[in-house]
């Protein structure tokens, strides 16, 4: 098979390329094509993939190509994973700076830097989908292009059911869980619900019986984990559920605005420098072999160990412990997405698809984060319960506010952004939201018709 990563120059690259190093089933991914825009980046990943293949001594390791074009990249691919960055860095810390300045959250995934993001991305995205749609139309499309769930959607308009989002996050969560109550993750049925970053494991079934009221009754054992102690366990058994990790930013917002502002350096602008220092390192070509992977792996421990250091901060937290520095898996994910599909060996995992009507508050064509049955024929979202009250507020607020981004993106009025931005939950002041739109126009190029 054959599989062509869209961002083929980003930093996480080397996870995904990890996974498929692993697999030596038949049928496994033999190519990956790498596209970027950036040839620098593209020549210092291929580098680190070189060292990973050779330091795993693997015979069959996946052949690598990288290319500039994207038709090139795109032709005879079996699956297409998304993976870009409109902007890069330098985009995500002018995000945050914009809306830190109205007093307002500027994550890249939440609030007014998810929405700024979102509209520099979408119009990206569709013309991907459109392209993949034209030379690749029997691909499979894994995005997990932020805002994933979002530009999942906005492909799907193109490609259908064949665009299939993933996130990482909803997957750590359960993992954690599942140990904590002596169970292998894999033995776990995990009955989560809501939209990318925003969604709640409202169960946790092993051996067909719900144990996650003994964990909600266990203090101890509830602030063993980095879910428990940023929320509290007094909050999350009054909730009834574990949030995703990203719902620190609507439950506790005043706190993390506050830690933000305060803040030497925004987490974009960290990793921004970083990553500068990273590739410039890698890139290098007459540094010995291995030293790129070597500059990869230093990279990657410092960024996990540093990830939401301000909700952290925002809860009293110290460092991460050792056991939460493990990433989400978010590369297995994809791996089993192509195997399911690839072979038909039927899988269970978290995905972004579309409704379908699973949730009732939401229409059928609204990408929403739920558990799915994979086969050959895609991924099917299973059946859940009903959300609660206070979910269904904030699901259709911010699917509405989605839907808004769409809307602008396509009509590029000034009126339907302002609205986008007014809508969100964290923006308290349609006053607020026409700054922030221009003061994102100013920083962004392509948004600048809005101002």
């Amino acid at each position: 098979m054959r599989l062509t990563i869209l961002g083929g120059g980003g930093f996480r690259v080397p996870l995904v390329y990890g996974a498929l190093l692993g697999d030596h089933a038949e049928g496994r991914v033999s190519r990956v094509t790498l596209y970027d825009e950036d040839p620098a980046r593209l020549s210092a990943m291929a580098r680190v993939l070189a060292d990973q293949a050779a330091a795993s001594g693997a015979s069959d390791a996946p052949a690598v190509t990288a290319t500039g074009d994207l038709d090139e990249a795109l032709r005879g691919a079996d699956f297409v994973f998304s993976a870009i960055r409109v902007g890069g860095l330098e985009g995500r810390a002018a995000d945050e700076r914009v809306a830190l300045a109205e007093g307002v959250l500027g994550q890249e995934t939440v609030g007014a830097g998810g929405i700024a993001y979102g509209l520099r991305t979408v119009p990206v995205v569709r013309e991907i989908a459109r392209r993949i749609a034209r030379t690749a139309p029997e691909a499979w499309v894994i995005n997990f292009t932020n805002p994933a769930g979002l530009v999942t959607e906005a492909m799907a308009e193109e490609l259908g059911d064949r665009v299939i989002g993933i996130c990482d996050s909803p997957v750590g969560l359960g993992r954690r869980l599942a140990r904590l109550l002596g169970a292998r993750p894999e033995e776990a049925w995990i009955d989560y619900v809501g939209l990318n970053h925003l969604g709640w494991i409202r169960g946790l079934r092993i051996g067909g019986r719900d144990v996650l009221p003994r964990l909600l009754a266990d203090t101890e054992a509830l602030e063993s984990f980095e879910e428990g102690r940023l929320f509290g366990a007094d909050w999350l058994r009054s909730l009834g559920a574990i949030p995703n990790e990203y719902l620190h930013y609507y439950y506790f917002n005043r706190d993390t605005v506050r830690t933000y502002t305060g803040a030497g350096q925004t987490r974009g602008a960290f990793l921004r420098d970083q990553q500068r220092g990273f590739y410039a390192e890698a890139g290098r070509a007459d540094r010995p072999a291995g030293a790129a992977l070597a500059a990869w792996d230093r990279t990657r421990a410092e960024r996990e160990a540093t990830y939401m250091a301000e909700n952290r901060e925002a809860a009293g937290l110290g460092e991460r412990d050792e056991s939460d520095l493990e990433s989400g898996g978010y590369e297995k994910v994809a791996l089993a997405l192509m195997r399911a599909i690839a072979r038909d060996e039927r899988a269970t995992l978290i995905l972004n698809v579309r409704n379908r009507g699973v949730l009732s508050v939401l229409d059928a064509q609204a990408v929403i984060e739920v558990p799915c049955l994979v086969d050959a024929n895609g991924a099917h979202p299973v059946a859940v319960d009903p959300l609660p009250l206070h979910a269904v507020g904030l699901v259709t607020s911010v699917k509405a506010v989605e839907r808004e981004v769409l809307t602008a993106s396509a009509s590029g009025s000034r009126a339907d952004a302002v609205k986008a931005f007014a809508l969100h939950p964290l923006v308290d002041s349609v006053t607020v939201a026409r700054r922030l739109l221009d003061g994102y126009a100013a920083a962004h190029p392509g948004l600048a018709h809005l101002r």
